[in-house]
């Protein structure tokens, strides 16, 4: 039985794509279109900007390609490329306002609803508003720390945690008015 070294083969396929080989380039497109993807419209409510999105944050992973280290997960320097376009393009179509907030609740809301669908779940965080959504996203799904949303997003540390904080509790009202409806008692 033969091994294959995966990372091995990774390792040749970014080469190749490096020397614009388009076959290589468009099987790393082809491995991870479909995950970032899904990255892109956490961010993004509409699938054809996401869409579009993506597309140009891969045009940019194609271009930096020779400067990826081979340090850490491929899939992590592509979805970070992702997110900070994702975040780029959200801030030149409108200003996003972070509210000043220094005060926070740290509450714990990881009991979300078994009976939600993750549309149901992408539709709720879809409506929060876009700070609060970028610090959420940013926080629940691509695992920041507060310092690091800060930094990303040109605001404090605890505006970030305030914006996480609100956009929880937005979510839970919005989670607990969903199962009202559900169960007919709104």
């Amino acid at each position: 039985m033969k091994v294959i070294n995966l990372h091995q083969q990774e390792k040749e396929l970014i080469a190749l794509a490096v020397d614009n080989n388009r076959q290589a380039q468009h099987k790393i497109y082809s491995l991870f279109a479909p995950k970032m993807l899904s990255v892109c419209r956490q961010y993004l409510k509409d699938v054809h900007q996401a869409e579009d999105i993506m597309i140009t944050a891969f045009m940019k992973v194609f271009t930096s390609l020779k400067t990826f280290e081979h340090k850490g997960s491929f899939e992590g320097w592509i979805r970070r490329i992702m997110v900070n376009e994702c975040i780029s393009y959200i801030r030149v179509q409108k200003p996003v306002k972070f509210t000043e907030d220094e005060c926070f609740f740290e509450e714990r809301y990881n009991n979300i609803e078994s009976q939600l669908s993750v549309d149901d779940i992408q539709f709720l965080i879809d409506n929060l508003p876009d700070g609060y959504r970028m610090v959420f996203n940013l926080y629940a799904i691509e695992g920041y720390k507060h310092n690091e949303i800060g930094k990303m997003l040109g605001i404090s540390e605890g505006t970030s945690k305030s914006q996480l904080s609100h956009a929880r509790r937005m979510l839970q009202e919005q989670i607990n008015k969903l199962k009202n409806y559900q169960n007919g008692t709104e």
